[in-house]
């Protein structure tokens, strides 16, 4: 019935079908040869990563009736990037962008953003992870060692953060441009928040250095410490996830990736 109200909408001749995603408000529109992506409520600064080439372009923007915002965006018809890409130069290079874009970090707080510390990711891991910390030794065990390991923070140096930085959100343009897409879960926050399983995940550590350097970083002591605590948050965060789902392999694969980051300074 949605995608009748969408088709409705765009008008005469276009087809609507799911672009996949977890939220279901994403569509690909067809028309002959003319190819759109659509979507419905999106990220509210869509227009400032449009404009700076992080995301593909806006071609427009309409109000519905009922309140719904509908953007449109230029269709990018490539795969996204490979785990092992993921060790490139572009990709380095455009998370600094991110990082360092004023413009998008301005707007974010002028829509009542504010900084995500470490005390609130760690509350509210707390309080979704009780059940587990009851059946799970380790998940217990890793949820005091964010306590006792408190990372530095500086809110001053926070940045807007992707938040999701997997393979399949980076896609390259037949010019050989490079986006971030699906910002539905940007917040403002520690750059380590995104460095951290950008790192872990794809780039193995003897890279790290040189990686950093594309994304004009030092590994220094502190930034690899803020990296591991956010890390070892976003494991828990996985096995509670995957726990719900009854997903016993992939229970097993961020349980043995927890242990591994938490051993490496033990």
């Amino acid at each position: 019935m949605r995608v009748k109200r969408l088709e409705h909408f765009m008008g005469e001749g276009w087809q609507l079908r799911s672009a996949g995603g977890a939220t279901g408000e994403a569509y690909i529109a067809e028309q002959g040869e003319q190819k759109l992506f659509i979507k419905r409520n999106s990220s509210p600064f869509l227009a400032v990563l449009s404009a700076e080439g992080i995301v593909p372009k806006l071609l427009w923007t309409k109000r519905l009736e009922n309140g719904d915002v509908i953007t449109a965006q230029q269709w990018v018809d490539r795969p996204e990037l490979k785990s092992y890409e993921m060790n490139h130069d572009s990709v380095a290079s455009l998370l600094s962008k991110i990082h360092r874009s004023k413009e998008l970090l301005d707007m974010f707080m002028r829509m009542g953003n504010r900084p995500l510390s470490p005390t609130e990711i760690l509350a509210n891991l707390d309080l979704r992870t009780r059940h587990l910390q009851e059946s799970l030794l380790y998940v217990k065990e890793a949820m005091q060692w964010l306590t006792d390991n408190f990372p530095v923070f500086y809110e001053e140096k926070c940045v807007v953060c992707h938040s999701d930085v997997n393979h399949n959100n980076w896609i390259n343009n037949e010019d050989g441009s490079l986006f971030l897409i699906d910002w539905d879960g940007a917040q403002v926050a520690d750059p380590a928040l995104d460095l951290a399983p950008l790192l872990y995940l794809y780039v193995p550590k003897q890279d790290w250095e040189e990686w950093l350097k594309g994304y004009g970083e030092e590994l220094s002591e502190d930034l690899t410490l803020r990296m591991q605590w956010h890390m070892v948050v976003q494991c828990i965060d996985n096995i509670l996830w995957f726990w719900k789902r009854e997903e016993t392999a992939n229970i097993t694969k961020w349980s043995h990736l927890l242990d591994d980051i938490l051993q490496a300074r033990t």
